[in-house]
């Protein structure tokens, strides 16, 4: 649609005055109007006519289903969450019948994840403590803070460790 300020509308209104005249000029704009409703309903009747169509055809469900699957194309890792909490969501022990496996396995599934969820709580508060009274959050920070680094264990490989002590992988020379 052009874009058309108020000075354009008056230009406009200036010239349809002089070119039609004072006496002409309210029914030629109550007859723009009429024209101007007749296309709007003709528009708003074929776009109610393809949308009836695209629903008869299954077009709208596909259209949803492509919207859902491009929400993901920008973030894949939210993808592979939200299908694996799909399907191995909170298990409700209580939908299987006391003392079979199924019910034992899915009370010993949501108390490790309880223990995980208060442990990552934990580890959270920890870190938002160490944040406030402004030691780095982990040995990276502390490092480009310009902290030594922690000291990391060694390998037992490293340690002393001779090649006849060392499990074989299969991936040396025979």
């Amino acid at each position: 649609m052009p874009d058309i300020g108020w000075m354009e509308l008056l230009v406009i209104g200036v010239v349809a005055l002089i070119v039609v005249g004072p006496k002409d000029l309210p029914v030629m704009f109550r007859r723009l109007g009429q024209f101007t409703g007749r296309i709007r309903a003709m528009a708003r009747d074929f776009q109610r006519a393809m949308d009836e169509a695209a629903d008869e055809s299954g077009m709208s469900e596909l259209n949803r289903d492509l919207r859902k699957a491009a929400k993901y194309t920008r973030n894949p890792a939210k993808a592979g969450r939200d299908a694996l909490k799909d399907a191995f969501g909170d298990i409700d022990p209580t939908k299987f019948p006391e003392g079979s496996h199924t019910r034992a396995a899915a009370e010993k599934r949501n108390a490790e994840a309880k223990a995980a969820r208060e442990k990552a709580d934990t580890l959270r508060a920890a870190r938002d403590d160490r944040a406030e009274e402004g030691a780095p959050a982990s040995p990276a920070a502390a490092a480009a803070q310009g902290a030594p680094a922690p000291a990391q264990p060694r390998p037992a490989s490293a340690v002393g460790e001779t090649a006849a002590e060392r499990p074989r992988t299969g991936t040396e020379g025979s």
